[in-house]
């Protein structure tokens, strides 16, 4: 028997009894003129099926890279690039924090999870071509909760700090992500008889952390639109025929680290009060691709303490901590909320705090806005700076409890008749009579009271109505220009005061962007300079004073910006749309938008000069709800529902994306199939 038809048994042996389970001709994935799969199945757990089944269709490469980071075989298909993440789920141990909490997953979404794994296990036994790695199916429930436990680790900032700790770095600050935007308005701030939501995450427009689109519908009461990321059973954020929500990306203090107190006669001891304890030592195996069939492996030593995972640097040893070390069940929550019909049921599941992070900012058809900073946070010893590296060597350390939800940053239909949240503090989430406190919460959980430029900006623009319409809601939410002062981790305010003629050649730079009206629009030019003249200074923000910038090294960075407008386009005066493009194969478009605006764009090299769209705006729903009836959607993504380049849907929602707007998406499964382009079975 050869060796691939031996992998091929395996797989049969490992796989026919779980598929047996599941009748694919039940389940209908149902395709639009968009490609967006509306997934139809008796039960919650066949649609999971045909969910996965229809993803891995438009994506199977992304999906198996999220799975093969929790099995660790990166570093088999990627190299030594891979490495450095396998080594991370062992330090994290992943495997094991699975293996002591799988039991608390409820058997209902137990059901939901095996539905998905047969349905990936199901497409990679019709598609062994597809596979990226031989050895890598069937997969197991275990390795799909391993994924989830390291992307959320990931989210919480370990990616961030486990480098920092290598390098003998123990400051905690600076862990955030680049931001996104959630809104609702209840129906005495709207001028329709509606409430309106924003769902607006900024995520990188491709890779494993990039939206895709789906719908979700069971016999079982599950109806749900929204996006979801690679190896998602169930919708992340998006709306149901009662309520949605959306998610932005929260800072308060998650992650904990410890210096240890070490043996001075034994380099693995670390006390704890009066008690001496021995580190828990292993040795990874990371196994690395060097050529197409050369693998070598690579020995590197993963240490463990009741703290968590060890690192040792130069400065010490060192142990940090994190809620998803003791939880898995946050799809499990992500998955109630998918099934709750009105506030207090989508309270209810909330109050299982399984999920690590995130702000949620809710609406309804019965009226209601809700915001909560949401996290599982741990009880902490007030005595302690836990904002700094906490002492290793006393249990007073050691948390074994968490807040309960009612302890959370939260409000309820605040008489405002708003709620935001564009990254920044808990406590600026509508109008100023209706927020909250910060001095009536916890210190310990963490939570800051720092703004950035949408926050400033959205307020900015707030003040201009009493109530808004459909297409006010649609300029606030599209807004690309950035507040009077900036706000950003460099100082560059005094750049707008500055004399240009000190600039010497680098004059007109200084003159375009004291005219500029912080717009990022098509035509603008400002933009431009800024956004090379601000890349410029961070390439060099180790070497400066990142709160007081020198005027010399302002005009080193402008002086930068005008040569390199000059080789790459002949000219100073370069607009928006000569310079950032949203770019899919061979598909270019210019698209407007800066970092930190409310319609926001992060950008990276392209060509010649130019720029592309690499973060920022991405999956946008639009949602209105009336008093009867199903909601209204609006919904579109950056590129289009298939990652493949020979798919008519690899790039057909471009145009309508740069131009700001929307495809029309409906909760009405009848409907969907009436208008369908394709309706088939997952098999």
């Amino acid at each position: 028997m050869t060796k691939n038809r031996f992998l091929l048994v395996v797989f049969l042996f490992h796989s026919v009894g779980l598929l047996a389970q599941w009748n694919p001709e039940q389940i209908e994935i149902i395709r639009d003129k968009w490609g967006v799969p509306h997934i139809y199945a008796p039960t919650d757990a066949q649609v999971s099926y045909g969910l996965a089944w229809a993803h891995a269709e438009d994506d199977f490469k992304t999906i198996q890279f999220t799975l093969l980071a929790a099995k660790k075989l990166l570093g088999q298909y990627m190299g030594r690039e891979g490495a450095p993440i396998d080594y991370v789920v062992g330090l994290l141990r992943c495997e094991e924090i699975v293996a002591n909490h799988i039991d608390d997953v409820s058997p209902a979404f137990m059901k939901v999870a095996q539905g998905y794994l047969a349905g990936i296990n199901a497409y990679a036994l019709a598609h062994p071509k597809e596979i990226l790695l031989k050895k890598f199916f069937p997969l197991t429930i275990e390795d799909m909760f391993q994924a989830y436990v390291l992307q959320l680790a990931i989210i919480d900032g370990a990616d961030g700090m486990i480098p920092k700790l290598f390098k003998g770095d123990i400051d905690k600050a600076a862990l955030k992500g680049i931001g996104s935007n959630a809104m609702a308005f209840n129906r005495q701030k709207t001028k329709s008889d509606q409430v309106f939501l924003a769902i607006n995450s900024h995520q990188p427009l491709e890779g494993p952390a990039a939206w895709y689109e789906a719908h979700l519908v069971s016999d079982e009461g599950w109806n749900m639109m929204g996006g979801l990321f690679p190896g998602g059973p169930i919708i992340f954020h998006g709306t149901n025929e009662y309520l949605g929500w959306a998610h932005t990306v929260n800072s308060p203090d998650k992650l904990d680290v410890f210096e240890l107190e070490m043996s001075p006669d034994d380099e693995n001891k670390y006390r704890i009060d009066d008690d001496w304890y021995e580190l828990e030592h292993r040795v990874e195996k990371l196994k690395i691709k060097l050529f197409s069939k050369v693998n070598i492996t690579v020995k590197k030593d993963a240490y463990y303490s009741k703290y968590g995972p060890v690192v040792k640097n130069e400065k010490g040893v060192f142990a940090f901590n994190m809620a998803i070390f003791h939880e898995i069940r946050a799809v499990e929550q992500w998955y109630n909320m998918n099934k709750a019909t009105n506030l207090t049921e989508f309270k209810a599941a909330l109050e299982m705090t399984g999920i690590p992070g995130f702000n949620i900012v809710y609406a309804d058809r019965e009226d209601n806005i809700f915001y909560v900073g949401n996290g599982k946070i741990p009880m902490r010893d007030a005595s302690f700076d836990w904002k700094g590296t906490l002492p290793g060597n006393t249990h007073k350390t050691l948390t074994t409890t968490y807040h309960p939800f009612s302890d959370l940053p939260q409000l309820t239909n605040p008489t405002s008749g708003y709620l935001f949240n564009t990254n920044n503090a808990a406590f600026n989430a509508t109008a100023s009579r209706d927020n909250l406190q910060i001095d009536n919460f916890d210190p310990t959980m963490g939570f800051e009271a720092h703004e950035n430029n949408r926050s400033t900006r959205f307020m900015e623009l707030m003040r201009q109505y009493d109530k808004i319409s459909w297409e006010d809601f649609l300029k606030i939410k599209y807004d690309v220009t950035l507040p009077d002062s900036l706000m950003f981790n460099i100082n560059v305010n005094n750049v707008f005061k500055m004399e240009p003629l000190l600039a010497g050649r680098a004059a007109d730079v200084v003159r375009i962007l004291q005219s500029w009206n912080r717009s990022s629009e098509l035509n603008d030019m400002g933009m431009v300079h800024f956004n090379e003249f601000y890349r410029h200074l961070m390439n060099k923000s180790g070497t400066i004073d990142v709160g007081n910038v020198q005027p010399n090294q302002m005009i080193e960075s402008l002086l930068y910006t005008h040569d390199y407008l000059i080789e790459h386009f002949g000219k100073v005066e370069v607009t928006v749309g000569e310079y950032q493009f949203l770019v899919r194969g061979k598909k270019a478009l210019p698209i407007m938008g800066l970092g930190d605006v409310l319609a926001a764009m992060y950008s990276g090299p392209y060509k010649e000069g130019r720029v592309k769209g690499i973060a920022g705006e991405s999956y946008i729903m639009l949602v209105k709800y009336p008093s009867e009836g199903l909601p209204i959607i609006e919904t579109v993504n950056n590129y289009g529902a298939s990652n493949h380049s020979d798919s008519p849907h690899y790039d057909d929602q471009m145009e309508l994306f740069v131009n700001q707007q929307r495809k029309s998406m409906t909760l009405d499964i009848n409907l969907v199939r009436k208008e369908a382009v394709r309706i088939y079975h997952p098999q």
